[in-house]
């Protein structure tokens, strides 16, 4: 079932098109991610979702409702956390939980939410005191405390180091876990590809692709390769042959192989089946950060 649905949705700024006829949906009970690069439309497009902006043209639905016109009903079942989220740095998070708290009329106990989190021995920590991932786990608890059936997450890994953001990924898995639907906005392909069930690419104000991770991979296109060193001579053209491969080259002694789909499969079946021992084989799987060049034309960074 869609809990969230967005058809045709159209926003300009002072006449400067932001969106331009983004459709997507969202299935209860899964992570979806909405990627695109700075500035593609993605904080617009949820914040039309939130009813935090109105849209100039189009309809979205969350949870059935109208988020502009129902808002009131709508805030008390999503959770938010924006991209730009701050406190003051004096604010206690024991403090900030009880505030949140007290904005929803079916809350969270906070000693309870603070411990789910790893907040409790935190509770009387200043804001301004806390490290990143603290002030992440914080605000992933902000977003839960009025056990919101939608949580909206924005660019929650900004400006973490590696070992904070696989944290936060694991507390993002445990979101969907507890039965709350997933809509997390992310410019970073990686994490995308190990959170999302499904995404939807927004290029330009539109959705140009949709899917899971591998579905837009495969959409794409995307070439993968395999290189390898033989150690018997081995004739190119059987490799060429195969299904899947689309080039194959040898330089140095070194073969390279590009594919798609079971393309892999194929050339290490084909070496064993003539008993051929190759070294140093290389194999550089297709990403999805491939697949956004590929489907975009541009780097995700820019």
């Amino acid at each position: 079932m869609a809990v969230i649905e967005v058809a045709g949705l159209r926003k300009a700024y002072r006449g400067r098109g932001v969106l331009d006829g983004v459709d997507f949906q969202v299935a209860e009970g899964e992570i979806f991610g909405l990627l695109g690069s700075n500035g593609a439309g993605k904080t617009t497009t949820v914040e039309c979702c939130e009813g935090l902006r109105r849209a100039d043209g189009g309809t979205v639905r969350v949870l059935g409702l109208d988020p502009v016109r129902q808002a009131h009903r709508l805030r008390a079942r999503i959770g938010v956390q924006l991209q730009q989220a701050q406190l003051q740095d004096a604010l206690r998070v024991g403090e900030a939980l009880e505030l949140y708290a007290s904005f929803y009329p079916r809350a969270h106990d906070v000693a309870d939410l603070a411990a789910r989190w790893g907040l409790g021995e935190l509770r009387r920590t200043p804001f301004g005191k806390l490290s990143g991932g603290q002030k992440q786990r914080l605000f992933i608890a902000l977003a839960l405390v009025g056990r919101p059936e939608v949580a909206f997450l924005d660019e929650l890994t900004t400006g973490l180091d590696p070992a904070a953001r696989r944290e936060t990924w694991q507390l993002i898995r445990q979101v969907r876990d507890s039965g709350v639907t997933v809509v997390l906005v992310s410019h970073f392909m990686d994490e995308v590809e190990a959170l999302c069930d499904r995404a939807a690419v927004l290029d330009r104000g539109r959705i140009v692709a949709a899917g899971t991770p591998q579905e837009l991979i495969a959409r794409a296109g995307v070439a993968g390769t395999l290189s390898f060193r033989p150690t018997a001579p081995l004739e190119l053209a059987l490799l060429a042959g195969l299904p899947g491969v689309a080039t194959v080259t040898e330089r140095a002694g070194r073969i390279e192989v590009t594919g798609t789909g079971g393309y892999a499969d194929e050339v290490t079946r084909l070496l064993a089946g003539r008993g051929l021992v190759v070294t140093g084989l290389r194999i550089h799987e297709r990403s999805l950060d491939d697949a956004f060049v590929a489907l975009t034309g541009r780097d995700h960074l820019n």
